[in-house]
């Protein structure tokens, strides 16, 4: 971890130069890209300012596009940006948020939100939280109550909470004798479709200055991976910067889940793939995950509108073909 701070600021602006072309492109790619057509060319002029306002082709980009691509961007980078805290705090590679049981109190809370017939934001919004907390709570608890966290032993609790969720989800689901069984079940695969600008604003303002609170305490996270002694003894509230982690990673966690539903292996995909090209040092994961996750996240819904000859799939459908295989193959070389 190299505290040069003209080298670190040098690299820092390379990577995020880099990563941010990278979402630039395929950002153009999810607006040029639909089952409605347009065309890379006609997108660009639309873009440009070429095509005239109020075509066909500008209400296709600006009012169903537009907001679908940046939500998903927002939703990768969190999903991202999650898995890395949670793989940092249990110095463990396999932790994210979906595996660990985050996501599925979240999507709880956001059910019982629905049920009882709240609107998106707060309602829902805040029901997942609830969740999200209650899951968390109930992990550390079942590992011991150590703030200062064993990696096995909240990762094993994570797991069985995770199932214990699916459990719940499910009855949930059959109890629910309405119209409203079909959506749900779409949405907990991962659903971008129903998004809109206003929701996609709400998220934005929940989720963007959450990700600066993080990069304030990348250091801190770096400091963590030297042992909770050292991390001591360098003048690192462990308990603060832990608990202060954990929840405002379940609070964005929360936030995505009751727009998008359940998007798993996101925070252990891309994480991973980062700090095999990048290294530990969280200064530089931090924003490549943020932009890395949401180029990534945009990808993958773009495939789930692209793959389908009618129709498209639960974006969730894709980040799980991908991070499924990926999780085994962790598993079984930590093994």
């Amino acid at each position: 971890m190299n505290n040069n701070k003209p080298f670190l600021l040098k690299r820092l602006t390379a990577v995020s130069f880099l990563l941010l072309i990278l979402l630039a492109v395929a950002v153009f790619l999810g607006l040029s890209i639909g089952s409605t057509g347009g065309g890379i060319k006609n997108v660009w002029q639309a873009l440009i300012g070429e095509k005239g306002n109020g075509s066909m082709l500008d209400t296709i980009i600006w009012r169903i596009r537009f907001p679908r691509v940046l939500s998903a961007a927002l939703v990768g980078a969190t999903l991202s940006l999650g898995g890395l805290v949670f793989q940092a705090l249990l110095r463990n590679p396999l932790a994210e948020p979906y595996i660990l049981g985050i996501s599925g109190g979240s999507a709880i809370g956001a059910i019982i939100g629905i049920l009882l017939g709240f609107s998106r934001f707060p309602g829902v919004s805040s029901m997942a939280f609830i969740g999200s907390i209650a899951t968390l709570v109930l992990i550390l608890v079942m590992s011991s109550g150590q703030m200062i966290l064993k990696k096995e032993s909240l990762l094993l609790s994570g797991v069985m909470v995770n199932s214990f969720c699916s459990a719940i989800i499910m009855f949930l689901i059959s109890m629910t004798q309405d119209s409203r069984i079909h959506n749900i079940m779409f949405w907990l695969m991962g659903d971008l479709s129903m998004i809109d600008i206003g929701q996609t604003g709400v998220l934005a303002a929940m989720l963007l200055p959450a990700f600066f609170i993080i990069f304030l305490f990348s250091n801190s996270m770096n400091i963590l991976l030297l042992g909770e002694e050292m991390a001591h003894t360098m003048g690192v509230n462990i308990r603060f910067v832990t608990i202060t982690l954990l929840v405002l990673t379940s609070f964005m966690v929360s936030a995505t889940v009751s727009n998008c539903g359940l998007l798993g292996f996101v925070g252990l995909v891309v994480p991973h793939l980062f700090r095999l090209l990048l290294g530990p040092d969280h200064r530089i994961l931090v924003p490549a995950c943020i932009l890395g996750g949401g180029t990534y996240m945009v990808l993958c819904d773009l495939l789930s509108r692209s793959l389908p000859q009618q129709g498209e799939m639960p974006v969730g459908v894709i980040t799980a073909m991908i991070g499924a295989p990926l999780f085994i193959y962790l598993l079984k070389r930590a093994g």
